[in-house]
């Protein structure tokens, strides 16, 4: 084999090898999109941010949850959030079915402030 043709099976053999990497660049892009067009619909949204909300309470509540996890058994009850999602989305379509939303994000506003309110009295350590 001559030296020029050795040359020409290098540059074959790069351009190829070029040729495969951009294939497999491109492939990459479009699984991305995908990636990022599945990700951005309604309903894996609201389940993401279930799940940031429900560890978010996990982690801030644990001494709480701890406690309770052991008298209801089987990880408490925000353990089993899965199984709580269903009654969870017919209250929120009754509660919109039947105009109640602002009575609710009231009730809602003062059982935060009660929660903070405990939580605050137990810090203290007069609870």
């Amino acid at each position: 084999m001559s030296d020029n043709e050795q040359r020409k099976a290098a540059l074959d053999a790069t351009k190829a090898r070029l040729i495969k990497e951009g294939e497999l660049y491109r492939i990459g892009v479009l699984a991305g999109k995908h990636h990022m067009a599945q990700a951005l619909h309604p309903e894996v949204l609201l389940h993401g941010a279930v799940d940031l909300a429900v560890g978010t309470v996990q982690t801030r509540l644990a001494g709480v949850i701890g406690g309770t996890a052991a008298a209801a058994g089987a990880g408490g009850l925000l353990a089993n959030y899965k199984t709580i999602m269903p009654i969870a989305m017919s209250v929120g379509s009754f509660i919109s079915r039947k105009r109640l939303v602002k009575p609710a994000i009231g009730v809602g506003a003062v059982l935060a402030a009660v929660g903070a309110w405990l939580y605050k009295r137990k810090q203290s350590g007069s609870l």
